[in-house]
């Protein structure tokens, strides 16, 4: 059911539609063996040593912009790519490939940032914590962030061992020097993909302790972005929603932090595919 292909764009170009996935299997030196016509392969590749996937497309290697080879740690996470460019139709539009994109970033790491600067990154996004900020008025709202976003911060400092908090004072809580250590020795846990990642997630909802929530599995992706939203969805409860525009700004942020939260955990995960699912 995977086996069919199409032409993008008036240059001709052949691309698959749809990826046929080949158990990952080892490559020796010289193999000079060539897919079939028309196909996705992923292939087990042995550069870097450790290991990895590669996609190829109609005998081509997936490229980074960088011009990298394109290869990630785990056959999952190469599924996952792979269904990302199968999703693509008549224009490839690679401002919804978010999971390609997080690969790209990760391989080429344009801007040079080592693991104690990804840390740093995330770790910013704790001072000025969406959940930690608190209103004062009206009553309504005020009670609204207490019912959704308490919960939440007891949730993680029982979780965790740590003592967060909430302000209504516009520089936002202290957060205490032990709690920061806290976090960051977890971040300090995951790999330089994951925290590529975990960065992504933070960034979209503006909140460490949403994004830990979510990644934990504590939090579902449409709980997560629903509570960093929290204050805009009420304005438009109240206020009524700009036609098109609310609802896709929240499907985009759905889509993003979705596939950021993917992104993750198939690479501080061992996971490996069931090949009978892929076959025919």
């Amino acid at each position: 059911m995977w086996r069919s292909c199409f032409r993008l764009g008036a240059g001709g170009a052949s691309f698959p539609r749809r990826p046929c996935l080949v158990p990952a299997a080892p490559v020796e030196p010289g193999d000079q063996a060539a897919p079939a016509p028309g196909l996705w392969l992923l292939r087990r590749a042995y550069a870097p040593p450790a290991g990895g996937y590669e996609i190829n497309l109609d005998h081509r290697k997936l490229k980074t912009p960088n011009a990298k080879l394109f290869t990630v740690p785990s056959e999952a996470l190469a599924v996952a790519v792979a269904t990302e460019w199968d999703s693509q139709q008549d224009t490839i539009k690679f401002y919804t490939m978010h999971l390609t994109t997080l690969c790209n970033t990760s391989l080429d790491n344009p801007t040079q940032r080592n693991k104690d600067q990804l840390i740093q990154a995330s770790m910013k996004f704790l001072d000025t914590d969406t959940i930690c900020y608190r209103v004062e008025e009206p009553e309504t709202l005020v009670e609204l962030q207490k019912n959704e976003w308490d919960p939440i911060i007891e949730w993680a400092e029982n979780r965790y061992n740590v003592k967060i908090g909430s302000s209504t004072n516009i520089m936002g809580p202290d957060i205490p020097a032990k709690t920061k250590e806290t976090f960051m020795s977890l971040l300090a846990s995951y790999n330089m993909w994951a925290l590529q990642g975990i960065e992504f997630v933070v960034t979209q909802l503006k909140s460490m302790v949403l994004s830990l929530g979510l990644i934990d599995r504590h939090l579902t992706v449409e709980k997560a972005v629903l509570l960093s939203r929290l204050e805009e969805e009420y304005q438009i409860q109240k206020w009524g929603n700009v036609e098109w525009a609310h609802d896709y700004e929240l499907q985009e942020l759905r889509a993003r932090t979705a596939a950021g939260t993917l992104f993750v955990h198939l690479c501080s995960e061992s996971s490996t595919v069931k090949h009978k699912l892929l076959q025919e």
